[in-house]
Protein backbone atom coordinates (compact mmCIF):
# COMPACT_ATOMS: atom_id res chain seq x y z
CA UNK A 1 0.00 0.00 0.00
CA UNK A 2 2.61 2.41 0.81
CA UNK A 3 4.71 1.75 -2.52
CA UNK A 4 1.27 2.39 -4.40
CA UNK A 5 0.90 5.59 -2.52
CA UNK A 6 4.65 6.58 -2.92
CA UNK A 7 4.08 5.46 -6.87
CA UNK A 8 1.32 7.53 -7.00
CA UNK A 9 2.63 11.10 -5.40
CA UNK A 10 5.92 10.51 -7.51
CA UNK A 11 3.87 10.77 -10.47
CA UNK A 12 1.76 13.25 -9.51
CA UNK A 13 4.74 15.36 -8.76
CA UNK A 14 6.35 14.82 -12.42
CA UNK A 15 2.82 15.95 -13.92
CA UNK A 16 2.43 19.12 -11.66
CA UNK A 17 6.60 19.95 -12.62
CA UNK A 18 5.73 19.48 -16.32
CA UNK A 19 2.62 21.28 -16.02
CA UNK A 20 4.49 24.38 -14.41
CA UNK A 21 7.69 24.39 -17.48
CA UNK A 22 5.03 23.94 -20.02
CA UNK A 23 2.94 27.01 -18.92
CA UNK A 24 5.95 29.19 -18.16
CA UNK A 25 7.01 28.29 -21.85
CA UNK A 26 3.69 29.24 -22.82
CA UNK A 27 3.21 32.64 -20.80
CA UNK A 28 6.58 33.63 -20.22
CA UNK A 29 8.70 36.06 -22.75
CA UNK A 30 11.59 33.35 -23.88
CA UNK A 31 15.08 34.22 -23.27
CA UNK A 32 17.70 34.01 -26.20
CA UNK A 33 18.58 30.62 -25.57
CA UNK A 34 15.32 28.84 -25.41
CA UNK A 35 14.79 30.85 -28.99
CA UNK A 36 18.30 29.73 -30.41
CA UNK A 37 17.41 26.14 -28.98
CA UNK A 38 13.83 25.82 -30.04
CA UNK A 39 13.03 28.24 -32.67
CA UNK A 40 10.51 31.28 -31.85
CA UNK A 41 7.84 31.29 -29.45
CA UNK A 42 5.26 31.93 -31.95
CA UNK A 43 5.91 29.18 -33.71
CA UNK A 44 6.15 26.96 -30.30
CA UNK A 45 2.39 28.58 -29.41
CA UNK A 46 0.74 28.09 -33.21
CA UNK A 47 1.86 24.34 -33.03
CA UNK A 48 0.46 24.15 -29.38
CA UNK A 49 -2.62 25.77 -30.61
CA UNK A 50 -2.74 23.87 -34.04
CA UNK A 51 -1.99 20.06 -32.21
CA UNK A 52 -5.08 20.97 -29.10
CA UNK A 53 -7.67 22.12 -32.37
CA UNK A 54 -6.53 19.11 -34.39
CA UNK A 55 -7.16 17.36 -31.77
CA UNK A 56 -10.75 18.46 -31.08
CA UNK A 57 -11.92 17.83 -34.51
CA UNK A 58 -10.38 14.43 -33.51
CA UNK A 59 -12.25 14.23 -30.58
CA UNK A 60 -15.82 14.83 -33.08
CA UNK A 61 -14.87 11.96 -35.41
CA UNK A 62 -13.83 9.81 -32.74
CA UNK A 63 -16.43 10.14 -30.47
CA UNK A 64 -19.19 8.73 -32.58
CA UNK A 65 -16.63 6.05 -33.47
CA UNK A 66 -16.30 5.17 -29.32
CA UNK A 67 -19.59 5.56 -29.17
CA UNK A 68 -20.30 2.58 -31.84
CA UNK A 69 -16.88 0.87 -31.43
CA UNK A 70 -15.99 0.97 -27.90
CA UNK A 71 -19.79 0.44 -26.16
CA UNK A 72 -21.18 -1.89 -28.34
CA UNK A 73 -18.42 -4.06 -29.56
CA UNK A 74 -19.85 -2.91 -33.47
CA UNK A 75 -16.48 -2.62 -36.12
CA UNK A 76 -17.89 0.12 -38.31
CA UNK A 77 -15.24 0.59 -41.00
CA UNK A 78 -17.30 2.83 -43.18
CA UNK A 79 -17.35 5.48 -40.25
CA UNK A 80 -14.57 7.81 -42.30
CA UNK A 81 -16.92 7.75 -45.19
CA UNK A 82 -19.49 9.40 -43.04
CA UNK A 83 -17.73 11.63 -42.03
CA UNK A 84 -16.81 12.72 -45.76
CA UNK A 85 -20.43 12.35 -46.92
CA UNK A 86 -21.90 14.51 -44.19
CA UNK A 87 -19.16 16.59 -45.14
CA UNK A 88 -20.55 16.82 -49.07
CA UNK A 89 -23.75 17.05 -47.89
CA UNK A 90 -23.15 20.02 -45.39
CA UNK A 91 -21.02 22.02 -48.49
CA UNK A 92 -24.06 21.34 -50.82
CA UNK A 93 -26.66 22.34 -48.40
CA UNK A 94 -24.66 25.51 -47.49
CA UNK A 95 -24.07 26.24 -51.03
CA UNK A 96 -27.64 26.10 -51.33
CA UNK A 97 -29.38 27.69 -48.65
CA UNK A 98 -26.76 30.41 -48.20
CA UNK A 99 -26.89 29.12 -44.22
CA UNK A 100 -23.47 27.45 -42.88
CA UNK A 101 -25.37 26.00 -39.63
CA UNK A 102 -28.12 24.72 -41.72
CA UNK A 103 -26.00 22.71 -43.68
CA UNK A 104 -24.60 21.49 -40.39
CA UNK A 105 -28.01 20.00 -39.06
CA UNK A 106 -28.70 18.61 -42.32
CA UNK A 107 -25.07 16.73 -42.42
CA UNK A 108 -26.13 15.41 -38.54
CA UNK A 109 -29.65 14.33 -39.57
CA UNK A 110 -28.60 12.86 -42.87
CA UNK A 111 -25.95 10.91 -41.66
CA UNK A 112 -27.50 9.83 -38.45
CA UNK A 113 -30.42 8.35 -40.71
CA UNK A 114 -27.79 6.27 -42.70
CA UNK A 115 -26.34 5.04 -39.15
CA UNK A 116 -29.52 4.16 -37.82
CA UNK A 117 -30.18 1.56 -41.60
CA UNK A 118 -26.52 0.79 -41.43
CA UNK A 119 -27.29 -0.90 -37.71
CA UNK A 120 -30.91 -1.78 -38.94
CA UNK A 121 -29.67 -3.52 -42.49
CA UNK A 122 -25.81 -4.68 -41.24
CA UNK A 123 -25.02 -5.04 -38.19
CA UNK A 124 -28.78 -6.43 -36.65
CA UNK A 125 -28.06 -9.19 -38.65
CA UNK A 126 -24.14 -9.56 -37.87
CA UNK A 127 -24.34 -9.36 -34.14
CA UNK A 128 -21.01 -10.33 -32.33
CA UNK A 129 -19.21 -11.72 -35.88
CA UNK A 130 -16.54 -9.15 -35.53
CA UNK A 131 -14.72 -10.56 -38.63
CA UNK A 132 -17.77 -10.05 -41.32
CA UNK A 133 -18.54 -6.79 -39.96
CA UNK A 134 -15.28 -5.24 -40.44
CA UNK A 135 -15.19 -7.08 -44.07
CA UNK A 136 -18.93 -5.68 -45.42
CA UNK A 137 -17.57 -2.28 -43.41
CA UNK A 138 -14.42 -2.42 -45.65
CA UNK A 139 -16.28 -3.20 -48.71
CA UNK A 140 -19.11 -0.19 -47.74
CA UNK A 141 -16.48 2.27 -47.26
CA UNK A 142 -14.42 1.27 -50.48
CA UNK A 143 -18.21 1.57 -52.48
CA UNK A 144 -19.19 4.62 -50.86
CA UNK A 145 -15.58 6.68 -51.58
CA UNK A 146 -15.79 5.61 -55.33
CA UNK A 147 -19.64 7.21 -55.58
CA UNK A 148 -18.43 10.28 -53.78
CA UNK A 149 -15.29 10.44 -56.21
CA UNK A 150 -18.29 9.71 -59.10
CA UNK A 151 -20.22 12.58 -57.69
CA UNK A 152 -17.65 15.13 -56.62
CA UNK A 153 -14.75 14.41 -58.77
CA UNK A 154 -11.30 14.49 -56.96
CA UNK A 155 -12.03 18.59 -56.40
CA UNK A 156 -10.78 20.25 -53.12
CA UNK A 157 -13.77 21.93 -51.24
CA UNK A 158 -13.90 24.51 -48.83
CA UNK A 159 -16.73 25.50 -46.32
CA UNK A 160 -17.21 29.58 -45.45
CA UNK A 161 -17.42 30.15 -42.01
CA UNK A 162 -20.14 32.59 -40.79
CA UNK A 163 -19.01 35.78 -40.67
CA UNK A 164 -18.60 36.28 -37.19
CA UNK A 165 -15.94 33.29 -37.11
CA UNK A 166 -13.66 34.95 -39.64
CA UNK A 167 -10.52 36.53 -38.58
CA UNK A 168 -8.27 36.11 -35.44
CA UNK A 169 -8.18 37.17 -32.19
CA UNK A 170 -5.29 37.96 -29.75
CA UNK A 171 -4.44 35.90 -27.53
CA UNK A 172 -2.82 37.26 -23.61
CA UNK A 173 0.06 35.43 -24.81
CA UNK A 174 3.14 37.90 -25.26
CA UNK A 175 5.09 36.76 -28.53
CA UNK A 176 8.71 39.04 -28.21
CA UNK A 177 9.20 42.29 -26.75
CA UNK A 178 10.70 44.88 -28.91
CA UNK A 179 13.55 46.60 -28.18
CA UNK A 180 11.19 49.71 -27.15
CA UNK A 181 9.78 47.47 -24.47
CA UNK A 182 6.07 47.25 -26.62
CA UNK A 183 5.31 43.88 -26.46
CA UNK A 184 3.88 41.81 -29.34
CA UNK A 185 0.80 39.84 -28.67
CA UNK A 186 0.16 36.49 -30.72
CA UNK A 187 -3.21 36.01 -32.81
CA UNK A 188 -4.94 32.67 -33.39
CA UNK A 189 -7.79 32.39 -36.15
CA UNK A 190 -11.51 32.49 -33.97
CA UNK A 191 -12.64 29.41 -36.08
CA UNK A 192 -10.10 26.89 -34.98
CA UNK A 193 -10.80 27.91 -31.23
CA UNK A 194 -14.72 27.62 -31.76
CA UNK A 195 -14.10 24.16 -32.66
CA UNK A 196 -11.88 23.46 -29.52
CA UNK A 197 -15.24 24.96 -27.96
CA UNK A 198 -17.45 22.81 -30.03
CA UNK A 199 -15.61 19.83 -29.34
CA UNK A 200 -15.72 20.44 -25.36
CA UNK A 201 -19.20 21.43 -25.55
CA UNK A 202 -20.16 17.51 -27.48
CA UNK A 203 -17.58 15.85 -24.92
CA UNK A 204 -18.99 17.31 -21.67
CA UNK A 205 -22.83 16.88 -23.39
CA UNK A 206 -21.72 12.75 -24.36
CA UNK A 207 -20.44 11.88 -20.80
CA UNK A 208 -23.74 13.64 -19.21
CA UNK A 209 -25.88 11.56 -21.40
CA UNK A 210 -24.26 8.27 -20.90
CA UNK A 211 -23.71 8.95 -17.02
CA UNK A 212 -26.63 11.20 -15.98
CA UNK A 213 -29.33 9.78 -17.88
CA UNK A 214 -32.10 7.05 -18.40
CA UNK A 215 -31.33 5.95 -22.03
CA UNK A 216 -27.66 5.98 -21.23
CA UNK A 217 -28.18 3.83 -18.16
CA UNK A 218 -29.78 1.83 -20.57
CA UNK A 219 -27.15 1.80 -23.84
CA UNK A 220 -24.76 0.53 -20.79
CA UNK A 221 -26.59 -2.05 -19.66
CA UNK A 222 -27.66 -3.41 -22.88
CA UNK A 223 -23.84 -3.56 -23.28
CA UNK A 224 -23.31 -5.61 -20.73
CA UNK A 225 -26.25 -8.06 -20.42
CA UNK A 226 -28.77 -7.62 -23.16
CA UNK A 227 -30.67 -10.21 -22.77
CA UNK A 228 -31.27 -8.77 -18.81
CA UNK A 229 -32.38 -5.27 -20.28
CA UNK A 230 -34.83 -7.20 -23.14
CA UNK A 231 -36.41 -8.99 -19.87
CA UNK A 232 -37.28 -5.74 -17.78
CA UNK A 233 -39.43 -4.54 -21.03
CA UNK A 234 -36.83 -2.15 -22.76
CA UNK A 235 -36.43 -2.58 -26.41
CA UNK A 236 -32.95 -3.12 -27.08
CA UNK A 237 -32.77 -2.88 -30.79
CA UNK A 238 -34.28 0.79 -30.67
CA UNK A 239 -31.58 1.56 -27.48
CA UNK A 240 -28.92 0.62 -30.14
CA UNK A 241 -30.22 2.10 -33.18
CA UNK A 242 -30.32 5.44 -30.89
CA UNK A 243 -26.56 5.04 -30.10
CA UNK A 244 -25.98 4.61 -33.85
CA UNK A 245 -27.93 7.66 -35.16
CA UNK A 246 -26.31 9.52 -32.39
CA UNK A 247 -22.67 7.74 -33.31
CA UNK A 248 -22.86 8.51 -37.28
CA UNK A 249 -24.77 11.78 -36.32
CA UNK A 250 -21.48 13.07 -34.96
CA UNK A 251 -19.32 11.84 -38.01
CA UNK A 252 -21.53 14.08 -40.41
CA UNK A 253 -21.63 17.14 -37.72
CA UNK A 254 -17.51 16.68 -37.48
CA UNK A 255 -17.84 16.50 -41.45
CA UNK A 256 -18.97 19.98 -41.53
CA UNK A 257 -17.07 21.76 -38.83
CA UNK A 258 -13.49 20.04 -40.38
CA UNK A 259 -13.84 20.52 -43.67
CA UNK A 260 -14.43 24.33 -42.89
CA UNK A 261 -11.28 24.52 -40.54
CA UNK A 262 -9.25 22.24 -42.66
CA UNK A 263 -11.15 21.11 -46.42
CA UNK A 264 -13.06 18.18 -48.19
CA UNK A 265 -11.22 16.04 -50.32
CA UNK A 266 -10.78 12.12 -51.20
CA UNK A 267 -8.99 10.39 -49.14
CA UNK A 268 -10.24 12.76 -46.23
CA UNK A 269 -12.30 9.32 -45.09
CA UNK A 270 -8.73 7.29 -44.38
CA UNK A 271 -7.40 9.54 -42.40
CA UNK A 272 -10.07 10.45 -39.90
CA UNK A 273 -10.81 6.50 -39.71
CA UNK A 274 -7.04 5.54 -39.16
CA UNK A 275 -7.57 8.54 -36.35
CA UNK A 276 -10.52 7.20 -34.71
CA UNK A 277 -9.02 4.30 -34.27
CA UNK A 278 -5.85 5.70 -32.96
CA UNK A 279 -7.50 7.44 -30.65
CA UNK A 280 -9.91 4.89 -29.78
CA UNK A 281 -6.92 2.71 -28.63
CA UNK A 282 -4.66 5.26 -26.97
CA UNK A 283 -8.18 6.16 -24.87
CA UNK A 284 -9.84 3.10 -24.07
CA UNK A 285 -12.22 1.18 -25.32
CA UNK A 286 -15.92 3.34 -24.57
CA UNK A 287 -14.32 5.95 -23.00
CA UNK A 288 -15.28 9.62 -23.47
CA UNK A 289 -13.07 10.53 -21.63
CA UNK A 290 -10.32 8.42 -22.89
CA UNK A 291 -11.26 9.68 -26.60
CA UNK A 292 -10.55 13.18 -25.50
CA UNK A 293 -7.00 12.41 -23.86
CA UNK A 294 -6.41 10.17 -26.90
CA UNK A 295 -7.03 12.95 -29.41
CA UNK A 296 -5.56 15.52 -27.72
CA UNK A 297 -2.12 13.33 -27.78
CA UNK A 298 -2.56 12.53 -31.57
CA UNK A 299 -3.26 15.91 -32.27
CA UNK A 300 -0.24 17.45 -30.08
CA UNK A 301 1.80 14.55 -31.74
CA UNK A 302 1.15 15.19 -35.44
CA UNK A 303 1.49 19.02 -35.30
CA UNK A 304 4.36 19.24 -33.38
CA UNK A 305 6.24 16.50 -34.98
CA UNK A 306 5.06 18.27 -38.35
CA UNK A 307 6.63 21.30 -36.73
CA UNK A 308 9.90 20.28 -35.37
CA UNK A 309 10.54 16.26 -36.82
CA UNK A 310 8.68 16.68 -40.03
CA UNK A 311 10.76 13.65 -41.54
CA UNK A 312 9.61 11.29 -38.85
CA UNK A 313 6.43 13.37 -37.36
CA UNK A 314 4.23 10.54 -38.52
CA UNK A 315 6.08 8.25 -36.67
CA UNK A 316 4.84 10.03 -33.38
CA UNK A 317 1.19 9.48 -33.73
CA UNK A 318 2.15 5.16 -33.69
CA UNK A 319 4.53 5.31 -31.04
CA UNK A 320 2.11 6.90 -28.77
CA UNK A 321 -0.21 3.65 -29.53
CA UNK A 322 2.51 1.39 -29.20
CA UNK A 323 3.88 2.76 -25.51
CA UNK A 324 0.29 2.86 -24.31
CA UNK A 325 -0.35 -0.86 -25.87
CA UNK A 326 2.63 -2.09 -24.21
CA UNK A 327 2.46 -0.14 -20.73
CA UNK A 328 -1.65 -0.31 -21.06
CA UNK A 329 -3.17 -2.49 -23.29
CA UNK A 330 -7.07 -1.22 -22.61
CA UNK A 331 -6.21 2.07 -23.04
CA UNK A 332 -5.85 5.17 -20.69
CA UNK A 333 -8.74 5.31 -19.32
CA UNK A 334 -10.27 1.35 -20.69
CA UNK A 335 -11.47 -0.49 -18.28
CA UNK A 336 -10.07 -4.16 -17.84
Amino acid sequence: MRSFVERHTFWAIVIFLAAAVFLWMIFAVWPDWLISAIGRKKTFVNTFFNGVTLGGLYFLVASGFTLVFGLMRNVNLAHGSMYLLGAYIGYEVAEASGSWFFGLLVAFLAIAVSGILLQVLIFRRMEGDDLRQTLVTIGISIIAADLMLAIWTGTTYQFQPPEWLFGATQLPIISVVKSSGAAVYIKYPIYRLAVLVAAVAVGIGLWLFLNRTRIGMMIRAGVNDRQMLAASGVNVQLVFALVFAIGAGLAGFAGVVGGTALSIAPGEDIRYLLASLIVVIVGGLGSVTGAAIGALLVGLAEQFGLAYFPTYGVVLTFLIMVVVLAVRPQGIMGGR
